[in-house]
């Protein structure tokens, strides 16, 4: 069996890690990948290059394409392959809407009473103001579009928020993902992430993980595309899982289908645990980067045997193990603004019984060096968040690269509370 994995990051690489475990396939492809990932052959092609994506899938005679980031789906690569009758496991660029409009995906959550933060969008920046003026401190300001995680500010003052608007409405900070906004208002609790495999009406619900988005220790410094994730997510109830899943996860399976877009792929959800029940904070259309790569070491199940199955409309049964897995992100200084790159990275070499996830690495002068903002992402596994935190830890600091940061609090709220 041969498989096509699309992108470039932690992700794709936790994914290629997966499919070379399970020892199904017989050559595992990524386009375009990056040098860190030894299990794959790299193809030198983009993401959003649909065309040239489906033509190699034909000429190699892929048997399954995975898609990873959401620039692909919103590119319309699922629409292309299947047009070709090539096997593909992701949703269509009209189903991906969920992810790729904020304003789309509360428009679905308003009417089919999905749960979720109150809300407006705007694209005039006076009418934007007027809205914040009679609104509580601390809000939400998210760019409506695709803005690699980053489109997303939560302002304590109203003064911050109306500069946050300025520079997405009328700065155009995030291009065109930010020509429309949606503001909504800030929900407390506890955060989780909820993922399904989903084909039409058949879905089956990943285990619970947990992220952190900021940069800094203590959930300090700017939102990122995550700096850590973990699980099981011990503050979150059996009771919690299934009041997502039958409120959230089912229902907007169920709505995708009445809108006329049914949804194949991953579904991901980022809730909240609030004192009013479970609600959503966004939608995703894809695995989430970083959970995949702290979920898919506790899936005993074959990857491509549950995603071929969905694509056959058949149920699926996933086997996950009981482990606690905790990940954590090594990103380049200066992330998430401008980071420095091309420096080398050593040591990895010498890191035992860990997943190493390259998210942006490249080979310069033979030596993996610094090539993205998130640079590594590395997994320790253990019985217990506690043991699984210590090991991960512990092999990191076997890294040496003058110019990698890393949060050193991930699970440890969670395990001392």
């Amino acid at each position: 069996m041969k498989v096509l994995v699309i992108g470039r990051g932690g992700r794709e690489h936790a994914i290629i890690k997966k499919i070379a475990r399970d020892n199904k396939a017989t050559q595992i492809f990524c386009a375009p990948g990056n040098d860190g990932m030894s299990e794959a052959t790299l193809v030198p092609i983009e993401e959003t290059n649909v065309s040239e994506l489906a033509q190699f899938a034909t000429d190699n005679q892929i048997n399954l394409t995975i898609v990873g980031p959401e620039v692909a789906l919103m590119a319309g690569v699922v629409n292309e392959f299947n047009q070709l009758g090539l096997p593909i496991f992701g949703p269509t660029k009209e189903a991906a809407l969920i992810e790729g409009s904020k304003a789309f995906a509360k428009y679905m959550m308003n009417k089919y009473n999905i749960p979720t933060a109150t809300y407006g969008e705007f694209t005039e920046m006076e009418e934007a103001i007027a809205y914040l003026k009679n609104q509580s401190m601390p809000i939400v300001i998210k760019a409506d579009g695709l803005a690699a995680g980053k489109g997303v500010v939560i302002c304590q003052t109203l003064e911050e928020a109306e500069s946050t608007v300025k520079e997405m409405i009328l700065d155009r900070k995030f291009d065109d993902a930010s020509s429309k906004i949606v503001i909504e208002e800030f929900l407390e609790g506890e955060e989780f992430s909820l993922m399904a495999f989903v084909s039409n009406k058949i879905y089956q619900a990943m285990p619970i993980a947990r992220d952190y988005k900021r940069a800094y220790d203590g959930d300090l410094g700017l939102n990122t595309g995550g700096m850590g994730n973990h699980s099981p997510h011990p503050l979150i109830t059996d009771a919690d899982y299934e009041e997502a899943i039958h409120k959230v996860i089912e229902p907007m399976t169920k709505a995708m289908i009445a809108e006329g877009i049914p949804f194949t792929g991953i579904l991901y959800a980022g809730l909240m645990k609030t004192t009013d029940g479970i609600k959503v904070i966004e939608f995703n259309a894809r695995f989430g980067d970083p959970e995949t790569e702290v979920l898919l070491p506790r899936l005993e199940t074959d990857l491509t045997d549950i995603m071929l199955s969905l694509l056959d409309d058949k149920e699926v049964e996933c086997i996950w193990n009981d482990k606690a897995t905790v990940g954590v992100v090594l990103a380049a200084k200066g992330y998430p603004s401008t980071y420095v790159k091309g420096t080398p990275i050593k040591g990895l070499e010498n890191l035992i019984d860990v997943d190493i996830c390259h998210m942006g690495t490249k080979l310069i002068d033979n030596q993996i060096s610094l090539n993205g903002g998130r640079v590594l992402f590395v997994v320790g596994c253990g019985d217990t968040l506690e043991q699984a935190r210590q090991k991960v830890y512990q092999e990191i600091e076997k890294i040496d690269c003058k110019d990698l940061f890393y949060r050193k609090d991930i699970a440890r709220k969670i395990i001392n509370s």
